[in-house]
């Protein structure tokens, strides 16, 4: 019993936040850094000096954390890590078997909707046709002639068939399954750097910024100035 208790009294079950443990470890020189940024730059060296070794201590007291991050994260992250890998084979496959099913269809539903966008375009053809056909006769026909306000009306009547003809295979020409996606190809790589370069000039200037950042070690480029300075670390 007197084990236990000696157990519970100095926090057994609740052991301290490694956090607070090395931010206690490190508070002397935190506080003494938080008292230098005040927004007064250094003005002499033994204030360097000083300002030095309260960074070097703000670094181990910066990786200590760091440390202790990754030292709570491995586990969470490699359990993380184990059931993503569990189950990855088996949604493998299942994308597989939903690819190799879409990949037997594509044929026959490509060629289906040509056939139906083909009946489409035929139906509207004939619509357009008849309407025209109809809209001829009408102005055509003598009110006095009741053969020809026959042949007007058959016709009118040909045409709104017609019409609704070409509504239905407007309807019947979406196939399931079938997408529509925008594909390119560059043809021109200097036309479009020119097209780009005139209408599109943040898209440029973002590209000649990251390509200078990348490559100014190593290229001595037109249009980039390089040099090289100190800065405090």
């Amino acid at each position: 019993m007197t084990d236990i208790n000696v157990r519970a009294a100095i926090g057994g079950n609740n052991p301290p936040d490694p956090i607070d443990q090395i931010n206690t470890a490190h508070d002397a020189e935190r506080s003494e850094a938080e008292a230098w940024l005040d927004g007064t730059r250094v003005e002499n060296e033994g204030q360097m000096k000083a300002v030095d070794v309260l960074r070097k201590a703000a670094r181990q007291w910066r990786i200590a954390l760091e440390t202790g991050q990754k030292s709570e994260a491995a586990p969470l992250h490699d359990a993380w890590k184990a059931a993503l890998d569990r189950w990855k084979p088996t949604i493998e496959d299942a994308k597989r078997i939903e690819k190799g099913l879409v990949a037997l269809n594509d044929e026959f539903k490509r060629n289906l909707a040509a056939e139906r966008a083909e009946a489409e375009r035929a139906a509207r053809v004939a619509a357009e046709t008849k309407a025209r056909e109809a809209r001829e006769a009408a102005l055509k026909a003598d009110t006095a002639n009741i053969d020809a306000q026959r042949v007007a009306a058959q016709k009118q009547a040909d045409a709104e068939a017609a019409q609704i003809a070409a509504a239905k295979a407007s309807k019947a020409n979406n196939v399931k399954g079938l997408r529509t996606v925008t594909k390119y190809e560059v043809t021109d790589h200097r036309a479009l750097i020119n097209w780009i370069a005139k209408n599109d000039r943040d898209a440029m200037t973002a590209f000649i910024e990251e390509y200078a950042r990348k490559n100014h070690a190593r290229v001595n480029a037109d249009g980039v100035k390089v040099w090289t300075e100190k800065v405090a670390y």
